[in-house]
């Protein structure tokens, strides 16, 4: 959800800022230089795309502004190309004045997909009303994987037309110095310049990179006329000490970059089998020699070697085993490559039973080094035709074959390849799949995978973390570490109040074993990952970034989680276990509105009238212009920005501090719930019969000095899901209102504004309160606590009271609903010997012990006498407070005693 802010916030002032654009005679005197026809299609006005990298894990923002110059509405085409392993997280329209907004859904069935494109491009079309213009805002995130000691960033800027304002910004924020900065001349296809980009601009400051690339039209004609760039690539990487990596913690979570240099290589042996089919005629098979001679040429002394050729038939280059590497057997492998001829099908199955044959046999005899690292590096670019074609069959067949003795990496080359297959034998295997596109230099990609993969330095790595510290780990086992790679784990913490978190990698290297141990102060750390990030990139971003920022930590561990259910889904051997899986990963996709394999994103098309303009906007009103209308008006004077106190109160605010008033007993009753940061508590759960749920999301704090407690929490956002008439959402936090219905808005919180529907409405009273009525019989008031000058136990926070309850069913639960028309009574339980009368109250069948308190409500205006419910509210609330815990914050999951817990 905090990715939101950086494009509907930014959405609101965006046609206004289009107002102040470059006018259309501007547009015709650029493009009229270049005889281009601009009477087809809309003119992309503008591309500006801002990535923000902040310690590997990169956010990349894209803003397209479309004109239409006919009087007619015309459609208009945004469409981007989304790096392989990123995940789209946002994308949003503005047209006619109106703001359309995504809403990521579970995909109601899996269509298989043979092979799903490496690299995605995000297409959407939309009619655009006549003498008008069009804002496209697209978000995705990806985590930036480490390859032969550099970390790789790619941009397509591919426009397929000449922009008249075309900008590129990269910022690269780290915890460590960034080192070896590159720039790489545009790449497209194998026709690369060897000059940096022009208008290119780098400003490195040790922690912080900036990258810009701005060419104007005709600049960018100058390197094409057709609006394809290319691709702009940034490579880099950052120091590291020795040891056992770099942890950053950040709001509950932590995230461990693992990547050790300077160790003895350890020895490998290596199958290469080779795909010879007549599919390989050509280029491919010219291209894959090349490679496999230099590849050959680089095997070390101590490493042991063989090549299988397969088509129809499968030839073995030596039966009897693997060979070591000397100056005669490197010069026989060369006359083994250089005979390989094309013909015939394709036997996958055989060559992968022959080549793990040879594998089992050499570490079953005598001359096996016990720590050397064994692999078969697979090669086709096609799919089985000869033996098992069946892809469960062979894939089966690998598995027992393998036995878990070592680890298949497999090459896809082409079009015409079962990349599911080849995913799915490498993921099995411990291993990883490399595709290489029909028009790619197969011969440096080839050489380029060989050597990510040539230098292994650790096997059997296991990096454990203390276990009552942490829950839900990211993967924490790796079969082998290569030279230039890096290991990635993110967790999230049980206790962020702990002192430290003890960590521990274990390995083995070549012939000895190796264990690392340390204890990482997590407050510490805390604070320097919060001072690393925050003032940078709050400095070069804005607030927008800057909060998405505080979450980036947590963003990493939602995007590694995603990636390792689906890799689980696609092991899975059981339907059971596949289901299960399948259902976490869509769970998180739907968390952090991430688009993947298991989710749709679903956005809401402009309707056109007759006259080509597009349906009205709702109407968006001051709040003192709405003030003649009940149904908005705020609980007391906007000017005093305090709202009354409702009658039966029911609310949480502060640690948080929950106070229910019991209007027929006439008691006031408190509790408190000590909950982890980043739980999602369940307050109010209506959805079968009202339709409405609201769920809130705790934020840490350190305690204050002095004080009993090692950390408290606070509500950091809140979210009312609305489901009739229609479906909508109000998120609520500190600094912004999100509210989503048949369009999306996002309003500030430091105005006063009211948006109203009918059926709903949202008031904002600035930078004190937040109304939400619904259906005119229910309303729900939000105070905004918000710090100018926080210390550091102060964190911007919420609190949440019931209003007015009609509307609410008998059936109505949650942490508050629970208790709207219940009654309790309030029993002393005798003297015992010198022990003083105790209090009990009563509620449904249960005795809850209380002492008296006194409350603090409405931001310390008012106070309220209660009696206090110790111990989580055990039996004063239904269940125990695990019961209350949702997946997410859009869940809307009924109430059932012991089936809501995460």
């Amino acid at each position: 959800m905090l990715l939101w802010t950086l494009l509907l916030c930014f959405s609101l002032s965006v046609l206004g800022q289009l107002e102040e654009s470059q006018s259309e005679d501007e547009i015709d005197l650029d493009l009229t230089d270049f005889n281009l026809d601009i009477e087809t299609k809309p003119h992309i006005q503008e591309l500006s795309i801002k990535t923000t990298i902040i310690s590997r894990y990169a956010f990349t923002a894209v803003y397209c502004a479309m004109i239409n110059r006919h009087t007619a509405a015309t459609e208009g085409v945004f469409q981007f190309h989304i790096p392989a392993d990123a995940y789209v997280s946002n994308f949003t329209m503005i047209i006619g004045g109106r703001v359309y907004q995504s809403e990521v859904r579970p995909k109601q069935k899996r269509v298989k997909h043979e092979n799903e494109p490496e690299v995605e491009v995000f297409r959407m079309a939309a009619n655009i009303p006549g003498r008008n213009r069009a804002v496209f805002l697209l978000t995705y995130e990806e985590l930036l994987q480490r390859r032969l000691g550099r970390y790789e960033h790619v941009t397509s800027l591919r426009p397929l037309q000449l922009v008249s304002r075309l900008s590129l910004d990269v910022t690269i924020v780290d915890h460590s110095p960034v080192t070896d900065l590159e720039v790489l001349p545009l790449r497209n296809g194998k026709s690369n310049t060897a000059e940096l980009p022009i208008t290119t601009m780098i400003k490195n400051e040790k922690n912080v990179c900036k990258i810009t690339f701005s060419p104007n039209i005709v600049q960018q004609a100058k390197i094409t006329t057709n609006g394809n760039l290319g691709d702009f690539v940034i490579r880099y990487d950052v120091q590291r000490d020795m040891g056992i990596g770099d942890i950053q913690v950040l709001n509950g979570h932590f995230v461990h970059y693992f990547a050790p240099k300077d160790l003895p290589v350890v020895p490998k042996n290596v199958v290469f089998v080779i795909d010879t089919s007549a599919s390989m005629l050509g280029t491919k098979i010219k291209q894959t020699k090349d490679a496999l001679f230099t590849i050959v040429r680089d095997l070390r002394p101590g490493d042991r070697f063989n090549f299988i050729s397969f088509s129809n038939r499968i030839k073995v280059w030596q039966p009897k085993g693997l060979v070591p590497v000397t100056p005669l057997n490197i010069r026989d492998a060369k006359k083994f490559i250089y005979m390989l001829m094309p013909t015939g099908g394709t036997n996958i199955d055989g060559a992968i039973q022959t080549g793990s044959s040879l594998l089992r046999d050499y570490l079953q005899g005598p001359d096996a080094s016990p720590n050397s690292v064994s692999l078969i590096i697979f090669l086709t670019d096609g799919r089985p035709t000869v033996g098992e074609i069946q892809s469960t069959a062979i894939l089966g067949n690998t598995r027992s074959a393998v036995q878990e003795k070592f680890c298949i990496f497999t090459i896809g080359i082409g079009n015409d390849v079962d990349y599911r297959l080849l995913e799915r034998m490498a993921l099995d295997n411990c291993g990883m799949m490399r595709r290489i596109n029909e028009e790619a230099d197969a011969s440096a990609m080839l050489k380029g995978f060989y050597d990510e993969i040539g230098t292994p330095l650790l096997s059997d790595i296991r990096i454990n973390y203390t276990e009552d510290s942490v829950q839900y780990v990211t993967q924490h086992l790796f079969t082998n570490y290569f030279n230039g790679s890096e290991i990635v784990i993110a967790g999230k913490l049980t206790n962020q109040s702990a002192e430290s978190l003890h960590v521990q990698v274990t390995a083995s290297n070549n012939d000895k074993s190796i264990v690392l141990e340390t204890n990482v102060p997590l407050r510490h750390r805390q604070l320097e990952t919060e001072k690393t990030v925050g003032s940078e990139v709050a400095q070069g971003l804005g607030a927008a970034m800057g909060s998405i920022a505080e979450d980036f930590v947590e963003r990493v561990w939602g995007f590694l989680s995603v990636k390792e259910g689906l890799r689980s889904r696609l092991r899975s051997q059981t339907s059971k276990e596949r289901e299960d899986h399948i259902q976490q990963a869509t769970n998180l996709s739907l968390t952090y509105h991430f688009l993947t394999p298991l989710t749709n994103m679903v956005v809401e098309k402009p309707e056109v009238l007759a006259d080509g303009t597009t349906a009205p906007a709702p109407t968006v009103l001051p709040a003192a212009e709405e003030a003649a209308s009940p149904a908005n008006e705020l609980p007391g004077d906007p000017d005093d920005k305090k709202p009354q106190k409702p009658d039966g109160m029911l609310s949480t605010d502060g640690d948080p501090h929950f106070v229910v008033e019991f209007p027929l007993s006439k008691l006031t009753v408190c509790f408190n719930i000590n909950g982890e940061p980043g739980h999602v508590l369940r307050l109010v759960s209506d959805h079968k019969y009202s339709g409405v749920t609201v769920n809130g999301k705790l934020i840490g704090a350190p305690a204050p000095p002095g004080s009993h407690k090692q950390q408290r929490t606070y509500f950091s956002s809140i979210t009312i899901v609305v489901d009739r008439p229609r479906r909508s959402y109000i998120e609520v936090t500190p600094k912004k209102v999100i509210l989503d219905r048949r369009d999306r808005m996002v309003l500030p919180c430091h105005s006063t504004v009211t948006v109203d529907s009918g059926e709903l409405s949202v008031a904002i009273v600035g930078k004190s309160n937040v109304t939400v009525t619904v259906g005119g019989n229910i309303g729900f008031v939000i105070l905004l606590h918000q710090y100018k000058n926080p210390a550091p136990y102060q964190r911007d926070h919420l609190g949440f009271y019931i209003g007015n309850s009609k509307g609410l069913s008998h059936n109505c639960h949650g942490l508050l609903g629970q208790f709207l028309y219940e009654e309790v009574g309030l029993a002393e339980l005798p003297a015992d010997g010198e022990v003083k009368p105790s209090q009990v109250l009563k509620v449904k069948d249960r005795s809850v012990p209380v002492v008296k308190k006194s409350r603090r409500i409405y931001s310390g205006t008012q106070s309220v006498d209660c009696w206090f419910a110790r111990n989580n509210a055990a039996k004063l609330i239904d269940g125990q407070y695990e019961d209350y815990l949702m997946s997410h914050m859009f869940d809307t999951g009924d109430w059932h005693h012991g089936t809501n817990r995460v």
